[in-house]
């Protein structure tokens, strides 16, 4: 049944992040998490999980091509944000 929940929530998560950039809202996600949240707060909770990874990942690229562009050009290479030495999950 995990596999199932993950599954559903990672799918969700997946379409609401690309409509985001269409509604131009970045954080509609927080507003389908209340409606998912109000139903089944196993799935809300997978839900949040999968977009908290997926946009964590999206910013880890968006910083790994700056830093590539930044060597490729010479140029100085972007620092890391200071709460990644903290960790997190």
């Amino acid at each position: 049944m995990a596999d199932f929940i993950q599954d559903l929530a990672d799918g969700l998560a997946r379409d609401v992040l690309a409509g985001q950039k269409e509604l131009k809202d970045d954080y509609f996600y927080e507003q389908v998490s209340k409606v998912v949240g109000a139903s089944s707060p196993t799935l809300q909770e997978a839900f949040m999980t999968s977009i908290r990874i997926r946009l964590a990942e999206r910013r880890a690229r968006d910083f790994l091509e700056k830093a590539i562009n930044a060597k490729r050009s010479g140029t100085t290479l972007p620092e890391a944000p200071r709460d990644a030495e903290k960790g997190g999950h």
